[in-house]
């Protein structure tokens, strides 16, 4: 790896091609590079976040338990997550999104697990039961950190669309990778409505009045 890595530039892309893992040339507006791209872009942005995360952590060291939650919809032995905790889930997901990539670069590679999309659901369960019941929609706002997770929420719904217009062409991409990435945007969504309760903060409900 360390030689492949030592020259960044190769000049066999300025014909608007680029090199597959089988050592194919496919163009770069290919379908298949749009899934790749958006899935690091996807990446990318988890990584914005829990750069924010760390901001957030260090201008605000003591979290405190909003006061808009009503006390019912805590358990009483209920640890309220912290941001080191949020950054070890992401890191993981950031290195299962590079798999992703490398599936997606190698179609017969799997870096993507059956457990993988367990461990979101199993997560999702346990964030959900210790939310208030959700009667509203809620805006894609809010905090830094809430609207970070919103538009890494936003990145991982394009990037299904893409894996799956992909899949319907090839028909490669693992039904295991459709599964994760779909899971992934409901975890993005429940994470966002965790995390906006973060330092006193609140979620922003849709009000159809608003425009009346």
């Amino acid at each position: 790896m360390g030689n492949r890595l030592s020259k960044i530039y190769t000049r066999t892309g300025d014909d608007g091609t680029t090199g597959m893992a089988d050592g194919s040339r496919v163009s770069k507006a290919d379908l298949r590079f749009d899934a790749m791209g958006k899935i690091d872009l996807l990446n990318s942005q988890i990584g914005l976040l829990r750069g924010y995360l760390t901001q957030d952590s260090q201008s605000q060291p003591n979290h405190v338990q909003p006061n808009h939650v009503q006390p019912n919809h805590v358990q009483p032995n209920h640890v309220q997550p912290n941001h080191a905790q949020f950054d070890a889930k992401l890191s993981r997901l950031q290195h299962q999104l590079f798999n992703l990539g490398g599936e997606l670069a190698m179609p017969e590679y799997r870096g993507i697990l059956a457990e993988y999309v367990t461990e979101l659901e199993n997560q999702i369960d346990e964030w959900n039961s210790h939310l208030p019941p959700l009667k509203d929609f809620i805006l894609p706002a809010g905090n830094i950190v809430t609207s970070q997770v919103h538009i890494a929420r936003c990145y991982c719904r394009d990037a299904e669309r893409l894996l799956v217009a992909l899949n319907s062409r090839d028909d490669n991409v693992s039904l295991i990778s459709l599964q994760f990435i779909n899971r992934l945007s409901d975890w993005l969504f429940v994470l966002a409505r965790v995390v906006a309760r973060l330092d006193a903060g609140r979620e922003v409900l849709w009000d159809k009045n608003t425009l009346s």
